[in-house]
């Protein structure tokens, strides 16, 4: 007789599954000694899931009072008898796991084990979030609160969709959203590297150079430009710090490229170039600069909203730029708009080129020309920056090593082009 194997109860695993993730969820509760823990917390979700699977409109709402209720009186019981404080986690994390035991009950399984997962992290990260929090700066708390209207109020009312703009005969077009995006994107980079810098500055040239150089490389070039100024000595590091920032930029020139373009493989033809530019950087950095010197990067604040927005005007106005001049000069006038705004920001050539890419205006030929040309002349503006220091073997060796990598990776990226 053969044995016959039955596929398991998808409701029975549902169950079994909501108690794994209570039991997960009740782990932190118990370790930390509070009155609901491995067990409370998995009963907590098989009565979610178990209401959920009996379509009971009513059990479900009962079921949410209860567990309401019961945390009402632990947080109080926590306050008036036990003497540890007014416990509204424990009074939030039995509701968020009575939600996960009906997110698992109704079938959103993956949706279910990524809230268990957060709310754990959460849990067990108390010390260094409130560690976090109590360190903030009060100009850091309003730059987050500024970065949150761009990223969570203003991206979901934009429209979705593209939509077409024309300008004296051009038809471009453009998802607003996505180019919401970009400027976020862009500006959330930012915050990331401020955040690094600040926690990690004085380290080393490699995280001030290159996180810095994603955060503002005109501030690194400042800063090492004082650096030299006070220090003979520091010009090893002071070039290094500065081609750390040239890598740096065209990393991200290269990440919001391979990101944003609808269809990537045209644009494969960026990776040679400007990897040449990182990989470049870093060798000569890494040969010439002593990587324990310690170096201080001044960041007023992680994000500002003017800056931001002056960013996105800056942007629209490279964008419009750039498709006028493509309208009115062909590609030679988008070309000579990517070098003109590359002085002043080459994210906001890449993105206007990635934009105009996007919408079947240029070539991808030409919009690999546009950003290799915006990335050069930044490379360019660095390097006169660092030649009008009173040092000038600082300058001299600046400009040469930034020739040196903006030739390689042009003669690359003419190779690829032909």
């Amino acid at each position: 007789m053969a044995l016959e194997l039955s596929v398991p109860d998808p409701v029975l695993m549902r169950l079994i599954l909501a108690g794994a993730l209570g039991l997960f969820l009740g782990l932190e509760r118990e370790w930390s000694h509070r009155s609901a823990g491995i067990r409370t917390f998995s009963l907590i979700t098989l009565l979610g899931a178990l209401f959920t699977v009996l379509n009971r409109q009513w059990l479900l709402v009962l079921g949410g009072v209860l567990i309401v209720v019961q945390g009402v009186v632990l947080a109080f019981r926590g306050l008036l008898i036990d003497g540890e404080g007014l416990s509204l986690t424990t009074a939030v994390s039995m509701l968020v796991a009575y939600g996960v035991g009906v997110l698992v009950g109704t079938g959103m399984l993956l949706e279910g084990v990524t809230v268990t997962i957060l709310s754990s992290l959460l849990l067990v990260l108390k010390r260094e979030l409130h560690d976090f929090a109590w360190g903030l700066t009060k100009a850091e708390l309003r730059s987050a609160a500024e970065f949150g209207v761009l990223a969570f109020v203003i991206y979901p009312i934009l429209p979705g969709g593209s939509m077409t703009v024309t300008l004296i005969g051009l038809s471009i077009e453009i998802e607003p959203r996505v180019v919401w995006l970009l400027v976020v994107s862009v500006a959330a980079i930012g915050i990331v590297n401020y955040a690094i810098v600040r926690s990690y500055g004085g380290r080393g040239i490699v995280v001030t150079g290159f996180f810095g150089g994603l955060a503002s490389s005109t501030a690194v070039v400042g800063a090492m430009l004082d650096h030299v100024r006070q220090r003979s000595d520091a010009v090893s590091y002071a070039v290094a710090a500065i081609l750390l920032a040239d890598a740096a930029m065209a990393l991200r020139n290269l990440t919001i490229v391979l990101v944003f373009a609808d269809n990537r493989q045209p644009m494969i033809g960026l990776v040679l170039p400007l990897s040449a530019i990182i990989l470049g950087s870093l060798v000569v950095a890494g040969l010439t600069a002593d990587w324990s010197e310690q170096i201080d990067l001044d960041l007023d604040s992680p994000f500002s909203l003017r800056n931001a927005l002056s960013f996105g005007a800056l942007f629209a106005v490279v964008l419009l730029g750039s498709a006028i001049a493509k309208a009115l000069y062909g590609n030679a006038g988008f070309l000579l708009a990517a070098a003109l705004s590359g002085f002043v920001s080459s994210a906001g050539a890449t993105t206007s080129a990635i934009v105009l890419y996007n919408g079947n205006v240029i070539s991808p030929n030409t919009a690999i020309l546009g950003v290799m040309i915006a990335t050069i002349t930044s490379i360019g503006v660095k390097a006169a920056l660092a030649l009008v220091s009173p040092t000038r073997s600082f300058g001299y060796r600046v400009a040469a090593w930034s020739a040196g990598l903006a030739t390689v990776a042009t003669g690359i990226a003419i190779l690829i082009l032909i």
